[in-house]
């Protein structure tokens, strides 16, 4: 019995032009020296905090939002979505969700159920 065949065996085996055969490349090589001039500067501060960010009172509106099952699963689709399909089904799901969801369009805190877990 020989040795046992490796996957790598099935393809040829392919050379750079210019590289010796058993030639290794290095990889860690020039770790260590200084970023070239291309390099953005690293930051110095802290990133500026969102301009808008919603409140708590917000944040535990829509989550009462995602726990009231009279307006339907929420799995799987955003507040908006959510909340349109409620209303196009005759649900009437409050409106301040709405006014909630339309303020913060970029924030996933209020764009998606988050599911948290108490600790």
């Amino acid at each position: 019995m020989g040795q046992p065949r490796r996957i790598t065996d099935s393809f040829p085996r392919r050379r750079r032009p210019g590289r010796p055969p058993g030639k290794i490349k290095v990889k860690g090589k020039g770790k260590g020296k200084a970023c070239p001039k291309s390099c953005p500067p690293a930051p110095t501060e802290d990133p500026p905090a969102p301009a808008s960010a919603p409140a708590q009172a917000v944040l535990d509106m829509l989550r009462h939002f995602d726990l009231c099952w009279e307006y339907g699963p929420c799995a799987g689709i955003t507040r908006l979505q959510r909340w349109e399909r409620a209303q196009a089904l005759g649900l009437s799901p409050p409106g301040p969700v709405l006014d909630a969801i339309l303020e913060h369009p970029n924030d996933p805190a209020v764009t998606y159920r988050w599911v948290s877990h108490p600790t």
